[in-house]
C-alpha cells in the first residue's frame, strides 16, 4: 500500500527524552535511577500523571498528587519538580527528516502532554517555546492529550488522527519512544518505529519510507 503519512510522538522523538532529565534529577538527589518513571508506571491510567495528561487535574493538583505517590514509594519528590524536567531539546536532524517526510506524505503529531509551561512542548523558556511552535506548525494535524482529554495508549487517539487526516492506518508509520504507545498503532495496522536514538530513528525511518535523509 502506498504510504500516506508519517505520524510522530513529540518528546523523546523530536526532542531529547525527558527520561534523561529525570535520571539527572535522580542522580543529583540520590534517588534510585528511574524512580520517577516507576511512580508514573503504577496505576498507569488513573495516577497523577494520567489525570494531568487528560486535564482532569491542574498543575497544583498534580504537584500534590505526585508527591503523595512518590512518598508512598519511599521518597519525597514534588510534582512541580517533575514538570520543570519535561521540556527536552529539539533534535535538528530529526526535524529535518520531518520536513523531508512532509514533502512526500502527510505528517501528524500525537503527543501526551500537560498544561504546564508554554505550548505543546511544555517549556518555561520563551525562546524554546517559540522554536517548538515553529516545529508544530509543520504538521498537518497535532493531537495533544491535554486538549482532547484522551492519552496514549488509548486507541481512540490514533483513530482520531486517522479520521481527521483521512488515513488508512495500514498506510501509516508511527514513531514513539514508548513501546506501550506503539502497541495500539501496530494493532491498527500501522508500521511502528520505537525511538531509541537519533541515528536509529533516521535509519529505521529511511528503511520504512525509502526517503533519503541527510
Amino acid at each position: 500500500m502506498t504510504l500516506q503519512a508519517v505520524l510522530w510522538d513529540f518528546g523523546g522523538v523530536l526532542t531529547s527524552s525527558p527520561f534523561d532529565a529525570f535520571n539527572r534529577y535522580e542522580a543529583e538527589r540520590g534517588l534510585p535511577q528511574d524512580f520517577i518513571r516507576g511512580v508514573n508506571a503504577i496505576n498507569g491510567d488513573t495516577n497523577a500523571w494520567a489525570l494531568f495528561e487528560r486535564s482532569e487535574i491542574d498543575a497544583a493538583g498534580f504537584d500534590t498528587a505526585f508527591a503523595a505517590e512518590a512518598r508512598a514509594r519511599g521518597h519525597d519528590v514534588p510534582g512541580k519538580d517533575v514538570l520543570a524536567l519535561l521540556s527536552g531539546d529539539l533534535r535538528p536532524r530529526i526535524i529535518a527528516a520531518l520536513k523531508t517526510c512532509k514533502t512526500h506524505v502527510k505528517v501528524g503529531c500525537i503527543t501526551n502532554n500537560v498544561k504546564s509551561g508554554k505550548g505543546a512542548g511544555m517549556s518555561f523558556d520563551p525562546a524554546k517555546a517559540s522554536a517548538v511552535a515553529e516545529v508544530m506548525d509543520l504538521f498537518d494535524h497535532v493531537i495533544e492529550s491535554s486538549k482532547i482529554g484522551l492519552r496514549k495508549p488509548d486507541p481512540r487517539i490514533y483513530e482520531h488522527m486517522c479520521e481527521t487526516l483521512g488515513l488508512d492506518p495500514a498506510a501509516c508509520i508511527y514513531i514513539d519512544d514508548l513501546g506501550i504507545n506503539l502497541k495500539p498503532a501496530r494493532a491498527m495496522g500501522m508500521t511502528t518505529i520505537k525511538a531509541l536514538g537519533e541515528q536509529q530513528i533516521l535509519d529505521d525511518l529511511a528503511a520504512a519510507t525509502g526517503f533519503v535523509f541527510d
